[in-house]
C-alpha cells in the first residue's frame, strides 16, 4: 500500500518561495480587440509538459505558436504540498492517469472572441483561462474533487462544461467570466461531454473505475456506476440517463464495457458512435429506438500486448471523429498503433495508418481531414477523408492528447515576451 507522507518544512518552505514567482494574473478581456479579425486553429495539447501547440486548422498544419498552460505551476504546487489530501491526490493522478507523469492539459476551447483559451487541468484539479496576448491567467476555476477531465463548448461559444471525475459531477463555467452556471451529477468518473441538438441537451459519459487491476471482464461489475447522463442543456436538470449494459446485452455483446469513451453523433444527432473499455471497435446506437443497431470490431495488431492491465485507463481504441458530410468515421486505435477511416454505410475500414498510441482524432477546420494525436511521437497525423491515406505529420510537444479547433487574432505568433 502507498502511503502519501507530510512534506517537510524544507520542502513547504521551498514550494511556498516558488509559488510567489507564479503569482501573476492579468485582467479578463485583455489581449485583442473585438474588432480584430480572427483565423481559425488547431489547439495541441501537450499533457505531459504542460504546453499547448498552436498550428494552421488545415493546409499545411504549420506551427503557429506554442503557449505554457502551467504559468501559475509554482503557486499551484505550493498550494498541493501544503495540503496533505490534495498531495495524496495529485501523486495518485501522476501515478495513475498520467502513467507516471503529471497531466497538465487536459481539453481547450478559446473565447468567442479569440482573447483567451480555457483550459482544463487533471493534475492541479482546475479550470483557467489564459490571455493569448500575455500568457497569463484571467480567471481560475478549481473542481470538486482534485482533478479536472473533458470539457464541452455550447454552440453559442459562452459555456463550457468540465467533468470533474472525482467528484462525478459535471460544471458549466462562463466562458468569458469563470463563473458557474450551474452542475449536474453523474456516474462514476464522468469523462467526454456534448452539447446535442444546437445545444438543446447535454450528453455526459461516465467511463467508471479505471485505475482498479480488475480488468478481466468477471470483474467488470467492480468498475462502478457507468452511464450516459442527459440533461436539459439550458436547466442542465437531467432529463435521462442511458446505461448501454442492458442495451449491449440486448444485441448480444455481454461481453462489452458499458464503459462509453469517446464519441460521435451523426449529422442530424440520430445515431451515437462509441468506444468502450478495452474493444478494439466501436458501438452505433439508435437515439429514436433506443437501441444498439451495429457493432463494428476493427482488425487487431499482432504486436498488441494481451495484457489488459497494460492498456493506458482500460483504453483500447480512444478517439473517434465524423467527417462533417457524415459518410466517413475515424478511428484512433491507441493499444494497437494505429489509425483508420471507416465508410459509415458498409462501416468497413480503410487503410491501417500506422500511429504511435494515437489518443485523439478531430476534424480539419475545412472537414477535409481526420487530425489525430500521436502521443507516442510527439507528433499530430493528418488522413484524408475522401481516400484514409495519411497527409503528413506535424511535430508537437510532449505527449500530445486533446486537439481542438479555436480562433485566434489574425497576427498571433504567441503571448508577447515580458
Amino acid at each position: 500500500m502507498t502511503v502519501f507522507k507530510r512534506p517537510r518544512t524544507s520542502l513547504v518552505l521551498l514550494a511556498a518561495t516558488l509559488a510567489l514567482a507564479g503569482m501573476c494574473t492579468a485582467p479578463a478581456g485583455a489581449g485583442t480587440s473585438p474588432s480584430d479579425p480572427l483565423k481559425e486553429v488547431l489547439f495541441v495539447g501537450n499533457n505531459w509538459d504542460g504546453t499547448a501547440d498552436v498550428v494552421r486548422s488545415t493546409g499545411t498544419f504549420a506551427k503557429i505558436g506554442h503557449l505554457n498552460v502551467i504559468p501559475d505551476k509554482n503557486l499551484r504546487l505550493a498550494e498541493i504540498y501544503l495540503n496533505p489530501v490534495r498531495l495524496a491526490v495529485y501523486l495518485a493522478i501522476q501515478q495513475g492517469p498520467g502513467e507516471g507523469h503529471d497531466q497538465y492539459v487536459d481539453d481547450m476551447y478559446t473565447t468567442p472572441d479569440g482573447k483567451a483559451v480555457v483550459v482544463s487541468r487533471p493534475s492541479f484539479g482546475d479550470v483557467v483561462s489564459l490571455d493569448l496576448a500575455t500568457g497569463r491567467v484571467n480567471w481560475r476555476y478549481e473542481v470538486a474533487g482534485y482533478r479536472a477531465d473533458h470539457m464541452a463548448l455550447s454552440p453559442d461559444g459562452r459555456r463550457v462544461v468540465v467533468s470533474a471525475s472525482l467528484a462525478n459531477s459535471a460544471y458549466v463555467i462562463d466562458i468569458q467570466t469563470g463563473r458557474q452556471l450551474g452542475s449536474f451529477q453523474t456516474g462514476d468518473k464522468p469523462h467526454e461531454n456534448v452539447f446535442t441538438d444546437d445545444g438543446k441537451y447535454l450528453w455526459n459519459m461516465s467511463i467508471g473505475e479505471v485505475q482498479t487491476g480488475l480488468d478481466d471482464p468477471l470483474w467488470d461489475w467492480t468498475k462502478g456506476d457507468r452511464h450516459i447522463t442527459v440533461v436539459d442543456g439550458a436547466t442542465y436538470k437531467p432529463i435521462r440517463t442511458i446505461d448501454m449494459r442492458a442495451r449491449l446485452n440486448a444485441f448480444g455483446r455481454s461481453d462489452l464495457s458499458n464503459s462509453v469513451r469517446p464519441v460521435a453523433f451523426s449529422p442530424d444527432w440520430s445515431k451515437l458512435y462509441f468506444q468502450v473499455s478495452f474493444f478494439n471497435g466501436f458501438v452505433e446506437y439508435s437515439v429514436a429506438t433506443d437501441k444498439i443497431t451495429r457493432v463494428k470490431t476493427l482488425p487487431e495488431n499482432p504486436a498488441t500486448n494481451p495484457d489488459r492491465t497494460t492498456w493506458p485507463n482500460d483504453s483500447r481504441d480512444h478517439g473517434l471523429s465524423m467527417s462533417p458530410d457524415g459518410s466517413k468515421l475515424c478511428v484512433a486505435g491507441t493499444v494497437d498503433d494505429y489509425a483508420t477511416v471507416i465508410d459509415r454505410t458498409t462501416l468497413q475500414e480503410g487503410p491501417i495508418i500506422p500511429a504511435s498510441k494515437p489518443y485523439w482524432a478531430t476534424v480539419s477546420g475545412d472537414g477535409k481531414y481526420c487530425i489525430i494525436s500521436e502521443s507516442g511521437a510527439n507528433q499530430i497525423t493528418a488522413i484524408d477523408f475522401a481516400t484514409g491515406q495519411k497527409v503528413l505529420s506535424v511535430p508537437v510537444g510532449y505527449h500530445p492528447q486533446r486537439v481542438r479547433l479555436g480562433h485566434v487574432a489574425t497576427d498571433w505568433t504567441g503571448p508577447a515576451a515580458g
